[in-house]
């Protein structure tokens, strides 16, 4: 087997588990497949339970915060039940549970070129190997403030083994797992799908609503919720004996995964219950859907399949395949449930101390010099940025420019232009950024290469993506193929010079092509398999560059967030959140940048304009306080009065930012819509000690009450921290609430709430 198909998910690299632990097992003595096995696992934020039933399948029969507290009349059967309190109450549910055994999915679905699913229909349920994997036994370790359990499944016919690996860090209620697939047959088993995650006996369609997230270009992040039953409908499901085969299902294809999009989702309790948030941390294809069964409500989270991605791996006897993560999150409400989400996600990710410095950057791009950098025009900018506070300096792209037939199609030396550059080359404004007491950074597109380019030509053949034999080439590009070689070492030759030799502490890596479905590379049956290889191997080379430089601060960026996925943020420091260039269409994307990823990690573009007036100019600072300031703007153009508000803001950003490292999201005002008049994000600092709130107002009246529920019932002092002119707006907490005034638009404030109790 080629060993591409033994790569484990590329989100796993900022967690890594031990090699040299004690493994205990819970199955002393227990008979593979025994019937009425009954097992619990998790920790005090928490539980899961097991059980197996006469077919010998192991079901997930409980997932529970067992600490929260649910509204009376909830059944036994509703997954997070925590109706009964008692240390009793754990045998209790299972034991219901075990009444009806079927009612719950096995830990797994997966299809195989032979065997197929029992029905028809888009969900992923019901499946002939899914259904024939026997328990065999399972185990159990803590390691590192995480607690780890791993099934073992088999099934006689092919030969095959399963390990449902799942994992949890103590204290959050949130459950990651993955599968480990193990021939241990006779024949080869090429293999179709496989789910990563799957959750039956949620409550009832009849009481969920479903939140998804449009993810498109230049408009990320826009979520929107509806009833499951708009498109689960009731069929009566008692007339006819069978569950609905309609299912709520979305997937992201080609080498953009969030593109479309986000790879996640939520479902939430009409009454303001409870909620359930999940994540597929996919760098390639992914899939998840939802529907009913049983009375209740399934979740099925999968990596790339064979039907949306032409993805298939063929695994020989002895071969594994691993799949990609998923992990769902429990909350008392969808507030709570992302929270939990974005302590999960700063728990996996890679160390590094980017993620509590924060340092501000400046970068020349956004409306801005976009893409056309000179030694002439960046001088000027270096000096304005450092004045105002910046602490790095990003040299975007076009730096490598020296071609009279345009750039774009001859990418891949990346060696600094001397026409742009003339007196000194690059180094001498490398040199001035350093002067002017900031780190340098460049940007960079490592995975293309032009087809005018003379590393299209110096690399082997099977470096580059290929179908059928031939190179694939999308918008006169090659794609590099980072499981060869050769790919990987021109790559880490381009790195090593520009980070190793010229002193580069800032890489802003992008990616503006789309491959879909993938390349079949040699050991490669599908083209999703061959994308996902790569995907996963490019995290892999990220990972060593960050060895080799561990003080090198990444970007990551597709234009903009079409490549906000779980598995790179884990390992890269920053993520693109848009290259939306309007200031007026980036609060909503701002706003909703949390759901997705830290605010630490959220890159959210501040581009002020010598031609803004002052409430402008405030309004496109204020949007990026409580995310990852990224200044841009032609700051050496502006008047002292105008550099002052630009430094003003840098100022607060500073003040807060320590805080910002550990805060949890919020949304007073629910998750903003595109078009809404009135937008407000919040940040909870762990133990209350203050909580941030950005109110914008782009129309509507000009006054607004917020909700901030946990500080509901408290004396609140507020602080209004930006902008610093006293008749931008004020706010005042009225006793339950924020009151919030802007008298002009567009107006924003960013407003620190402080309370003793």
């Amino acid at each position: 087997m080629d060993s591409r198909n033994r790569r484990t998910a590329a989100g796993s690299r900022g967690h890594r588990e031990g090699k040299t632990l004690t493994v205990t097992s819970d199955t002393a003595g227990a008979a593979p497949g025994a019937s009425g096995r009954q097992f619990t696992w998790g920790h005090g934020a928490l539980e899961a339970g097991f059980a197996t039933g006469s077919d010998g399948v192991l079901r997930m029969v409980r997932l529970a915060r067992p600490n929260l507290q649910v509204p009376s009349g909830e059944g036994a059967f509703a997954e997070g039940s925590t109706a009964e309190s008692e240390p009793e109450a754990t045998s209790h549910v299972a034991a219901q549970r075990e009444a009806t055994p079927q009612a719950p999915l096995p830990l797994l679905e997966l299809t195989a070129l032979g065997h197929g699913s029992g029905w028809s229909g888009p969900r992923f349920t019901g499946t002939a190997l899914g259904a024939r994997l026997r328990y065999r036994g399972h185990t159990t370790r803590e390691h590192e403030n995480w607690t780890y359990l791993t099934a073992e499944l088999h099934d006689l016919g092919t030969g095959l083994t399963a390990y449902v690996e799942f994992s949890s860090p103590t204290g959050l209620p949130v459950l990651r797992s993955r599968v480990r697939l193990r021939n241990e047959g006779d024949e080869p088993l090429v293999v179709q799908s496989v789910s990563s995650l799957l959750v039956g006996a949620l409550p009832s369609p009849d009481v969920l609503d479903i939140h998804r997230a449009r993810n498109d270009w230049l408009a990320e992040c826009r979520w929107y919720v509806e009833p499951l039953r708009d498109t689960v409908a009731d069929i009566h499901v008692a007339a006819h004996q069978h569950d609905s085969r309609a299912a709520v299902s979305h997937a992201g294809h080609g080498s953009w995964p969030t593109d479309g999009h986000l790879p996640m989702g939520a479902v939430t309790e009409r009454d303001g219950g409870r909620a359930w948030l999940w994540q597929v941390e996919s760098p390639a294809g992914w899939r998840w859907d939802l529907g009913e069964r049983a009375d209740g409500t399934y979740m099925a989270l999968n990596g790339p399949t064979d039907a949306e991605h032409q993805w298939r791996v063929r695994l020989t006897p002895g071969d594994e395949f691993t799949t990609v993560p998923a992990v769902v999150a429990l909350g008392s409400g969808l507030d709570d449930a992302f929270a939990a989400l974005t302590s999960y996600r700063r728990a996996v990710r890679r160390p590094h101390p980017d993620h509590r410095a924060l340092p501000v950057v400046f970068n020349d791009y956004m409306n801005t010099l976009m893409g056309d950098p000179t030694t002439e025009k960046l001088v000027p900018l270096i000096d304005a940025a450092a004045a105002a506070g910046a602490e790095y300096f990003c040299v975007d792209s076009g730096w490598y420019d020296d071609s009279t037939e345009g750039w774009w199609d001859s990418v891949g030396e990346w060696l600094p232009s001397p026409r742009r550059f003339p007196d000194g080359g690059l180094q001498a404004v490398l040199d001035r950024i350093r002067e002017r007491g900031m780190v340098p950074g460049l940007w960079l597109e490592p995975e293309v290469v032009g087809v005018r380019s003379p590393v299209a030509d110096a690399l082997p053949p099977d470096a580059f993506f290929q179908r059928d034999g031939l190179r694939i080439t999308e918008q006169g590009r090659h794609q590099l193929d980072l499981r060869h070689p050769a790919a990987r070492a021109h790559l880490d030759k381009t790195v090593d010079r520009i980070v190793g030799d010229w002193g580069v502490g800032y890489l802003k890596l992008d990616y503006n092509i789309v491959v879909d479905p993938g390349t079949c590379g040699p050991g490669d049956i599908a083209p999703g398999a061959g994308l996902l290889g790569h995907t996963q191997a490019y995290l892999d080379w990220l990972s060593e560059v960050l060895d080799r430089h561990p003080g090198l601060v990444i970007e990551n960026c597709a234009s903009g967030g079409m490549r906000m996925d779980g598995a790179t943020l884990a390992v890269t420091q920053l993520q693109s959140t848009s290259d939306q260039q309007d200031p007026l269409r980036f609060p909503p994307i701002a706003a909703a940048a949390p759901t997705a990823v830290p605010p630490e990690q959220g890159a959210v573009w501040a581009y002020p304009q010598p031609g803004f007036d002052d409430d402008l100019i405030t309004f496109t600072l204020g949007g990026a306080l409580l995310g990852r300031i990224h200044l841009s703007g032609h700051l050496d153009r502006m008047t002292e009065r105008q550099l002052a508000l630009v430094r003003d803001a840098v100022a607060v950003y500073k003040t807060l930012r320590p805080e910002l490292a550990q805060a949890v999201p919020f949304w007073p005002l629910g998750l903003p819509g595109w078009t809404d008049d009135w937008l407000a994000l919040g940040m909870r600092v762990p133990g209350d000690r203050a909580s941030y709130v950005s109110v914008w107002r782009r129309g509507g009246d000009g006054e607004l009450r917020l909700p901030v529920g946990h500080l509901a019932g408290r004396e609140v002092r507020t602080q209004v921290l930006h902008p610093s002119s006293p008749l931008a707006g004020s706010a005042w907490w009225d006793g339950s609430g924020l009151r919030v005034s802007l008298p002009r638009t567009p107006g924003v404030l960013l407003i620190r709430l402080t309370s003793e109790a």
